[in-house]
């Protein structure tokens, strides 16, 4: 007999949420560990995240060092996130592998511990894991929707890193953005990767999948960032996840991808991708001014374009490409993690360089996209700095030297905020 059809007008069925649990709820992992649960800080995917800790410990406090992910047993999310940490995130896996690289950390949160917990005739599927502090979206919403170009390099060689790491364990992430960025708990300088929900094991024992088009699995991920393969229903790959990783660069960098006015139709954002990986020199120009083109963002993405679907990304070079541009702005990969936005976008030791060239924007009649500082090393500024000097009544322009800015605004251009108007000081 054949099934039924699904009655007209109904979608899928909804994932339930887990129940919340009072604080001192004991779960026991497969292993036999008992974690106790404390507060309830959050929501992840379809499941409730809880502070943690041993069992052995009378009442977990706000500094617990784990939480546990809940979620009812029959959702899917978390049992796929769980093949991936139980495969890959070991943490003899992972400080084997930071040894082996002479890592200081490698942004990937280990597994402590998996199992099913009973309560009220119901059954959950629960995971340990480290805890973790706030989103990099959060960081870049409160930038002012911009991360300085130092800090972009950083965590693009940051996720080189992880990325190479879970390759070689035979998976891909395929969603990779900011919200998806923690910030370490203990430490602000550490980012790790999360959410392994739509992680794909793309090489089962050493054996890749082959490359293959399949419309019902069209625009898979996150729609801004998700890979040209993914919108033609293709299963994840290295050469998406280095894809998705450029988009997301090129969005810290300039504030928004040129496709993000059109995000609610798919069909729409996978032509504009694939224009952009056919005249990536185009899509630069959508994205920066002449003054500001990032260069080794060019070549990170033409190293990409080149691969083929089962290639093995050469890493070390795309390392290299990014260090470059670290080195271009006089920073190291090392330096500590600067969210904050100066005159010139590279973070507070650049706000140091001496004002002896200066061209701003005049008092009306012109864009807040002139404004730019220029630097001893003739650096240009990022489009997105606007300056604001306190000077003699009179004594406009301001003149070259003498002056410090009193103030820096953090504009988008692109949302003509300012306007011919917006200088009235």
């Amino acid at each position: 007999m054949p099934p039924k059809a699904p009655a007209k007008g109904k979608g899928p069925a909804k994932r339930k949420l887990a129940e919340v649990f009072p604080p001192g709820e004991v779960l026991t992992d497969t292993a036999k560990k008992s974690w106790k649960l404390g507060a309830p800080v959050g929501q992840g995917g379809f499941g409730l995240l809880y502070l943690a800790n041993d069992a052995s410990v009378k009442q977990v406090g706000d500094d617990a060092p784990y939480v546990v992910k809940v979620e009812p047993s029959d959702n899917g999310p978390l049992f796929s996130e769980l093949k991936f940490y139980m495969r890959a995130a070991k943490p003899d896996l992972i400080s084997g592998w930071m040894k082996s690289r002479k890592l200081k950390y490698l942004g990937v949160p280990k597994y402590w511990g998996s199992g099913l917990h009973e309560k009220g005739g119901k059954r959950y599927r629960f995971m340990v894991m480290d805890r973790f502090g706030s989103d990099l979206q959060k960081k870049f919403e409160e930038n002012g929707r911009r991360f300085p170009h130092k800090l972009v390099l950083q965590l693009g060689l940051i996720l080189l890193d992880i990325l190479e790491y879970i390759h070689e364990h035979e998976y891909v992430h395929a969603d990779i953005k900011a919200s998806n960025l923690l910030l370490s708990h203990n430490d602000p300088n550490q980012v790790y990767l999360v959410d392994y929900g739509l992680a794909y094991r793309y090489s089962p024992e050493g054996v890749q999948k082959e490359y293959k088009e399949d419309p019902k699995r069209c625009h898979d991920g996150t729609i801004e960032f998700t890979s040209i393969d993914a919108h033609k229903g293709v299963s994840p790959s290295r050469r998406a996840d280095l894809e998705i990783l450029a988009y997301c660069m090129i969005q810290w960098l300039c504030g928004r991808l040129p496709w993000e006015d059109k995000l609610q139709d798919p069909v729409y954002v996978r032509d504009s991708k694939v224009k952009c990986q056919e005249n990536i020199g185009e899509f630069m120009k959508k994205c920066f001014t002449s003054e500001n083109k990032p260069a080794e963002m060019v070549k990170f993405m033409e190293e990409v374009r080149r691969l083929g679907y089962n290639d093995k990304p050469a890493y070390e070079k795309l390392r290299t490409i990014l260090q470059d541009g670290l080195k271009s702005v006089g920073a190291g990969a090392n330096d500590k993690l600067d969210f904050s936005m100066t005159v010139n976008g590279a973070g507070p030791s650049d706000a140091k360089v001496s004002i002896a060239f200066l061209e701003v924007v005049q008092r009306a009649g012109q864009s807040a996209r002139r404004a730019y500082d220029r630097g001893r090393d003739g650096r240009r500024a990022s489009h997105n700095a606007v300056c604001i000097w306190k000077v003699p009544p009179g004594s406009w322009p301001v003149p070259a030297e003498g002056y410090l800015p009193t103030a820096v605004i953090v504009c988008n251009y692109r949302a003509n905020l300012f306007g011919s108007a917006g200088s009235r000081w």
